[in-house]
């Protein structure tokens, strides 16, 4: 009797690096085919969502000097949270609207703001689900982890998606237009989507970031009809 073919692994490929010290891990099944990152720096590590926890993953980080932080974005990106702080002692951070989905974990909460060190900070960005958030990284000129709050669309431009999922989609245009007045051209460079990665087609990370979300119709958003 031939012997059954192996099941390939969904994730084999090694994390990449997007930007200087910033590195992105393949598509996790686990919290729906989003993409996690991972920002190296002498403060402390900090990884953004939850990657796929193979062994490539692990060894990955441990040879980055492991994670300080684990910010998640949203409720759907929790994946393998528990595990991952098990492994290396993480502290996770999560908008506190989405916290009690970690019940049995000590979790850092914030409400609208959060300053993991001198470069980092989480952003409440609700619309996508209640506690959606972004993390924003002050090197390099500005660097945006947007999670599912902005994705590309099939053109790599960032917008944000309204689903039939959405938990309230005037607030998220209310979130996006709040981060158009937070930044500008010199401290908002790149933005790290959470999802559709994909169609950023080798680019890896979206440039010119303000000047895109500049480029948005908030009007004709607002009155888009959701995804199925």
């Amino acid at each position: 009797m031939c012997p059954l073919p192996q099941q390939p692994s969904y994730t084999t490929k090694p994390p990449r690096a997007v930007l200087d010290s910033i590195f992105s891990f393949p598509p996790n099944r686990d919290i729906l085919g989003g993409t996690s990152y991972f920002i190296v720096r002498n403060e402390g590590n900090i990884l953004i969502d939850c990657p796929a926890l193979d062994q490539t993953n692990q060894d990955f980080l441990r040879s980055q000097g492991g994670v300080r932080w684990l910010f998640l974005t949203h409720r759907g990106a929790i994946g393998k949270t528990v595990e991952i702080q098990k492994i290396f002692e993480s502290e996770v951070l999560i908008q506190e609207q989405e916290a009690y989905l970690l019940p049995n974990l000590t979790v850092t909460s914030f409400t609208q703001e959060f300053s993991l060190n001198s470069t980092a900070q989480a952003i409440w960005t609700p619309g996508h689900s209640p506690g959606s958030s972004c993390l924003y990284y002050s090197d390099l000129g500005g660097v945006l982890f947007s999670g599912r709050h902005l994705i590309p669309n099939q053109q790599g431009e960032p917008v944000p998606l309204r689903t039939a999922k959405t938990f309230h989609w005037p607030r998220q245009i209310h979130s996006l237009q709040s981060l158009r007045e937070r930044f500008t051209p010199e401290t908002l460079q790149y933005i790290c989507p959470g999802a559709n990665t994909g169609f950023l087609r080798g680019k890896r990370v979206i440039d010119q970031a303000y000047q895109r979300l500049t480029n948005l119709d908030l009007q004709a958003l607002l009155q888009m009809q959701p995804l199925l």
